[in-house]
C-alpha cells in the first residue's frame, strides 16, 4: 500500500507515518520542515531497532508546490492530511494571518484530490476542536462538545476559535463538498488536546511537565489557570484512527479526546504529586488563555474507536521520563 502523509514531519504526522511503516506500508512524507523534524532526527522510540527506513520517502517541500508539480492524488491508496500551520496558543492568538495559510493549503489539497476521475483510495482529514462555537466554551456557559454542534447544512454555526478555527471549519466545508459532489472517500477527525513525549514546548502539556520536573517555584501558568482542557495521548489518537477510519462512511466526523475535564491548575497539582514536587502556582493573566472550557463528547468516538488506554498519570510519567532521558530538565539559568 502506498501512503501519503502530508505534514508527516510534524508531531501528529510523524506518529502516523511511523505506524504506517510498522504496518509495512510504503510512506511518502511531504513537509516544508518549517516546524517538522526530518525522520533521521526523530526520537528513538519513533525509529526503534528494526525500523524499516527503506519504506520512507521524505520530501522537503511546500505541499502546495508538491501537488502542483510532482504527484497525482490517485497514486496513493491512502492519504493522511496533517499539513497545517500550527504552533500553540501564542501562534493562534498572535499570528492569525499566518495560521490562515491553512485555508490555502486545504483548498489546494481538496482540489488536488478531486482533479481526476480516479481518486485516492481513502483520505483522512485532520480538523480541530477549534471549530466548535466559542460561545459554548465560556466560564458561564460550557458544554461537552458534540460533533453535531458543527455540522455542514445546519441553519446556524457559531463562532469558531480565531483564524485557526475558521480555517479548519472551512476545511471541513471543503471536505463535505469533495465527498458529496466529487465522490471523494474522506473522513474527518477533530482531536482535542493531544500530547506526547516529543511534542513541542509551544504546547502546555510538555511545558508544564517540564516546569514541575525542573522543580521550578513558582510554576507559571498562562491565563487564570482555571481554563479546562481534554488531554489525550498521541498513541491513543493514532490507535483510534487506525481502528476506525476503515469502517467510517465517507463524510463522517469524529472527536478524539478523553472526555475528562481538567483545569491547568489541577494538571499542575497532579503532576507535582506524581513527580514529588511541592510548589506554588502563579498565573499570568497577560498571556493567552484561549477558551475557558473545551471538552469532547466522546459517544461517537466510543462507537467507532473505543476508549483511550493511556491514563493521565501514565502520560505524565512518559513525558517526564522522556524529558529526563534527553536532558530537557536542566533549569533555565543553566541552559
Amino acid at each position: 500500500m502506498k501512503v501519503l502523509v502530508t505534514g508527516g514531519a510534524g508531531f501528529v504526522g510523524r506518529h502516523i507515518a511511523k505506524h504506517c511503516v510498522d504496518l509495512k506500508y510504503d510512506v511518502v512524507i511531504v513537509d516544508d520542515m518549517s516546524t517538522g523534524i526530518p525522520w533521521r532526527k526523530w526520537p528513538d522510540f519513533l525509529q526503534p531497532k528494526g525500523f524499516d527506513v527503506a519504506r520512507i520517502t521524505e520530501i522537503s517541500d511546500d505541499l502546495r508546490h508538491y501537488m502542483r508539480h510532482y504527484a497525482k492524488a490517485s497514486e496513493f491508496d491512502l492519504i493522511f492530511h496533517c499539513a497545517a500551520v500550527v504552533g500553540g496558543r501564542k501562534m493562534i492568538d498572535g499570528a492569525p494571518l499566518h495560521v490562515a495559510t491553512d485555508l490555502s493549503i486545504d483548498a489546494e489539497f481538496f482540489n488536488w484530490c478531486c482533479a481526476e476521475n480516479k481518486k485516492p483510495g481513502k483520505v483522512v482529514y485532520f480538523s480541530s476542536s477549534a471549530v466548535y462555537p466559542t460561545q459554548l466554551q465560556t466560564r458561564e456557559i460550557h458544554v461537552r462538545l458534540n460533533e453535531a454542534l458543527v455540522k455542514i447544512g445546519i441553519a446556524k454555526i457559531g463562532m469558531p476559535d480565531a483564524a485557526y478555527g475558521w480555517a479548519k471549519l472551512s476545511g471541513e466545508f471543503l471536505m463535505h463538498y469533495a465527498v458529496k459532489s466529487y465522490d471523494l472517500d474522506c473522513v474527518c477527525y477533530r482531536p482535542f488536546s493531544g500530547y506526547g513525549e516529543d511534542q513541542d514546548f509551544s504546547y502546555p502539556f510538555p511545558t508544564l511537565v517540564r516546569r514541575v520536573g525542573r522543580c521550578e517555584d513558582p510554576i507559571l501558568i498562562w491565563g487564570s489557570g482555571d481554563q479546562v482542557r481534554d488531554f489525550i495521548h498521541i498513541d491513543d489518537i493514532v490507535d483510534m484512527i487506525f481502528e476506525s477510519f476503515p469502517k467510517m462512511p465517507a463524510g463522517e466526523t469524529v472527536n478524539l479526546g478523553s472526555g475528562q475535564p481538567l483545569s491547568f491548575k489541577e494538571f499542575v497539582n497532579i503532576t507535582a504529586a506524581i513527580l514529588g514536587h511541592s510548589t506554588r502556582i502563579e498565573t499570568r493573566v497577560d498571556e493567552p488563555e484561549g477558551v475557558f472550557y473545551r471538552v469532547a463528547d466522546i459517544h461517537r468516538m466510543e462507537q467507532y474507536c473505543g476508549l483511550p488506554k493511556i491514563s493521565l498519570a501514565e502520560g505524565i510519567r512518559r513525558v517526564h521520563r522522556y524529558q529526563s532521558k534527553n536532558g530537557l530538565l536542566t533549569p533555565p539559568e543553566k541552559v
